[in-house]
C-alpha cells in the first residue's frame, strides 16, 4: 500500500474470513472493553438506582436511542463520504439540527410516557432530559468519528461503527446518571 492511501474493504464477500477477522477484531474489541467500561459506570450509579430504581427501566431505551441514531447518521455518512468528501461543516450543521428535532421528539414521547405509567415528575423529566441529550448529540458524534477516521486514511465502515456505539453508550449513561442525581438530588 502506498502512503496516503486509504484503506477500504471493497468486496467482504471476496475477502478471506481471516483477513476480515483481522480487520473487524480491533474494533470489535475496543467496544468490548468499552462495554465493559460502561457496566462499571453503572454500578457506580448503584445509590441513583436503588433510591429509584424505576430508572433502571429505561436505561436500555436511552442507550438504544442513541445507538440507532447514531447508526442511522453514520451509516448514511460513510455513503456520503464515499461519494464526495467536501461539505463537511453543512453536512454536521444538518444533522446537528436533526439532532435537536428527534431529541425533542423522543424526550418529549418517553418523558410523557414516564409521567403516565410511573406517575413520577421526576423520573419522567429526567428520563425525557436524557433522551433528549443523547439522542441530540448522537449525529455530531456519528459524523465527527467516520470523518476522522476517512482522514486517518482508515476505512470508516470498519471502525466507526464501534467507535461511535460505545462512545455513545457511555455518554448517554453518564448524561442520564448525571441528570437523574441533578434531578432526584438536586
Amino acid at each position: 500500500m502506498k502512503a496516503g492511501e486509504k484503506i477500504m474493504l471493497e468486496n467482504d464477500i471476496a475477502e478471506p474470513v481471516g483477513h476480515l477477522v483481522r480487520h473487524r477484531f480491533p474494533w470489535l474489541f475496543l467496544g468490548l472493553l468499552g462495554g465493559i467500561l460502561v457496566s462499571f459506570i453503572v454500578s457506580r450509579y448503584e445509590n441513583i438506582l436503588a433510591s429509584d430504581i424505576r430508572l433502571a427501566f429505561f436505561i436500555p431505551m436511552i442507550v438504544y436511542m442513541g445507538d440507532a441514531v447514531g447508526t442511522q447518521t453514520e451509516t448514511i455518512y460513510v455513503r456520503y463520504i464515499r461519494k464526495e468528501d467536501g461539505h463537511f461543516w453543512k453536512y454536521i450543521a444538518k444533522e446537528t439540527v436533526l439532532g435537536l428535532s428527534l431529541g425533542a421528539i423522543f424526550g418529549l414521547i418517553i418523558g410523557g410516557v414516564a409521567v403516565v405509567w410511573l406517575r413520577s415528575l421526576a423520573v419522567a423529566l429526567s428520563v425525557g432530559l436524557a433522551m433528549f441529550v443523547t439522542v441530540s448529540t448522537a449525529p455530531i458524534l456519528a459524523t465527527i468519528i467516520p470523518r476522522a477516521l476517512y482522514k486517518r486514511h482508515s476505512d470508516p465502515a470498519l471502525g466507526s461503527g464501534p467507535l461511535a456505539t460505545i462512545l455513545q453508550d457511555l455518554i448517554s449513561v453518564m448524561v442520564y446518571f448525571f441528570i437523574a442525581s441533578t434531578i432526584l438530588f438536586g
